[in-house]
């Protein structure tokens, strides 16, 4: 009877709530602030994408990892937040790990989540449904690498993600998820206590009074000196503290591609029009979260003139940066905004702005090659040049200022850099600084999403070709994205030949006057072949002032362009292709 009792009793007690993997990592997300999941379905994480999306998060399917992947990286950029990539296993995360690399070299916050085989499968190697050891490739290309074996580790394993992503230098942060772990369950109660909110991820790091009072000396010693800012200035959203101490200081200033619109392109002290000269008569190189990696020729070579006659300044928050490729005369180690507040402390009331004598030699050619380049977009060809087609764009900006401007290609990336002028900070997202190609439709998407602005990307026909099939995501989502797509029928340019006569096309051309646009329209958005640059004048005001999305065909001059755009002294030529080429001029 006492065994019946008992039994009678357990049957009527109130049965144990339960959670599972699933959902404790969708909490873990919710609990650390993060909102989107950019993310490709399938096996095993179909669900956890359903279950997020039921919870709250807003959860966007690409057609390809590697532009979720973009994406997410992109999205890190623009809000200091973690930008979050869900993957499949095996290959889908191999799609993944491009953007997280490219996150990583950027240094943005980004954290790749993918599904993955068990370990006991792995590690024998017994040939499971996608099976790849994940964690071990994943380590080398990105910040850290976790991966998450039972529930009740969920909580610790997102915490350690998210802070090691914006900690210090940001970075690419990937975790894995075996299949397994989305099903096991807990006792819900015990799992909402194992979950962590993670406070202050990314702390100030303050630079030391002598390393301030030692830049502040080389600064105040310059006769020439110059400001860099680099796209982790923009990063940083020190938006207020970095204008004031770039016109306190008086300095002109060249901003690297993202970084255009910190402070106005069309400010006084912008000296993006007399690039050379600063670069190469600068006795004083002040870097803002910027690197003299190989945008800025490793700071060597003939654009530097001498280099070993410059002093450099540099701010960053890894002291292993510092001396990289140059000696740092001031090495500034910290985040830009107390490294910014610090120096703008040190100077007091009392600095002195530099010559005018150097000041105004810089705006003097700021002014001529500006003036130099103005006919040249104010032209109505047909077929478009670039700069014909770039004048258009560049006023399209001037109109719109909260725009944001995505950008890829070689000669669509080089020119649209020189020629459009950017009027606020992180309206412009590119390539970045691995020059990767393929970034620009899962840019153009987080650009939208994470910031509600209306999006114009300029692409080159090369590069829209490894993520062209986004426009179906775009038009599924009604983002208001015009894209403009450069179309010179190839690779650089269009015109190239098969050097044996045959019948294939040259390597680098395309099949001739292709219809993109079409693509656009299939998918029920808007797209216009534009011949001329009142065409695509109508065409881009009525995409951004409208919000439909958008693909315009710009038809450029095939002729138009050069070899890998600005960088072609990278692309190495043949001896023996130069020397056949010498002697046929010889024999003629």
């Amino acid at each position: 009877m006492a065994q019946d009792s008992a039994a009678l009793a357990a049957s009527d007690a109130p049965a144990t709530e339960l959670t599972d993997g699933f959902h404790l990592l969708i909490d873990a997300l919710k609990l650390n602030g993060v909102e989107t999941i950019y993310n490709v379905p399938g096996i095993p994480i179909t669900d956890l994408g359903r279950y997020a999306q039921g919870e709250g998060l807003r959860v966007l399917s690409f057609r390809h990892e590697q532009s979720a992947g973009y994406a997410a990286a992109a999205a890190g950029f623009l809000t200091k937040k973690p930008g979050v990539c869900m993957t499949v296993s095996a290959p889908g995360f191999l799609n993944g790990l491009t953007a997280l690399a490219h996150a990583n070299v950027n240094c943005w916050p980004m954290i790749l989540i993918s599904g993955s085989s068990e370990r006991e499968v792995v590690d024998l190697m017994k040939g499971d449904y996608e099976e790849l050891d994940q964690l071990a490739i994943a380590k080398p290309l990105c910040k850290a690498a976790y991966r998450i074996l039972h529930a009740e580790d969920i909580g610790i394993g997102v915490a350690r993600a998210i802070r090691a992503a914006v900690t210090g230098r940001p970075g690419g942060v990937y975790l894995d998820v075996p299949g397994a772990l989305l099903g096991q369950t807990m006792d819900a109660i015990e799992g909402r206590k194992s979950l962590i909110q993670v406070v202050d991820p990314a702390p100030a790091h303050f630079p030391g009074p002598d390393a301030v009072q030692r830049a502040l000396t080389v600064m105040k010693e310059a006769k020439k000196p110059l400001i860099i800012l680099g796209k982790g200035a923009a990063y940083a959203q020190a938006d207020d503290q970095v204008r004031q101490l770039v016109e306190t200081l008086g300095f002109p200033f060249l901003p690297m591609s993202m970084a255009k619109g910190l402070l106005p392109d069309t400010h006084p002290q912008c000296a993006s029009a007399a690039r050379s000269l600063v670069l190469k008569e600068a006795d004083c190189v002040f870097l803002i979260g910027a690197r003299l990696n190989w945008l800025l020729g490793h700071g060597k070579g003939k654009q530097w003139g001498e280099p070993h006659s410059k002093k450099f300044v540099q701010i960053d928050i890894d002291p292993k940066e510092m001396d990289s490729n140059q000696p740092i005369h001031a090495p500034l180690v910290g985040d830009i905004e107390s490294c910014c507040t610090a120096l703008l402390e040190g100077m007091g009331d009392a600095w002195t702005k530099p010559s005018v004598d150097w000041t105004g030699a810089v705006s003097a050619k700021v002014e001529g090659n500006v003036a130099k380049m103005a006919s040249r977009l104010h032209n109505n060809s047909n077929p478009m040049d670039y700069h014909a087609a770039l004048g258009v764009l560049k006023q399209a900006i001037a109109d719109r200022p909260d725009a944001i401007l995505v950008n890829e290609g070689a000669n669509a990336l080089d020119l649209t850099r020189s020629v459009v002028d950017i009027h606020k900070p992180r309206k412009r997202v590119d390539v970045g600084t691995w020059g990767i190609m393929g970034v620009g439709m899962g840019n153009a998407i987080a650009a939208a999403v994470e910031t509600g602005c209306p999006v114009l990307a300029v692409e080159g026909d090369s590069a829209f070709g490894f993520c062209g099939m986004e426009v179906e995501t775009i038009c599924r989502y009604n983002l208001p994205i015009c894209i403009v797509i450069m179309n010179n029928n190839g690779i650089y340019r269009g015109d190239d030949v098969n050097r044996s006569g045959g019948a294939d096309p040259a390597t680098t051309v395309f099949v001739p006057d292709s219809r993109y646009e079409m693509m656009m329209q299939a998918f029920g958005g808007v797209g216009v072949y534009a011949r001329t640059p009142d065409e695509l004048n109508r065409a881009v005001a009525e995409a951004m002032d409208g919000g439909k999305p958008t693909l315009i065909n710009a038809v450029i001059d095939p002729a138009a362009g050069k070899e890998s755009g600005n960088i072609g002294s990278l692309n190495p030529t043949s001896v023996v292709a130069e020397m056949r080429a010498k002697a046929k001029a010889q024999s003629q």
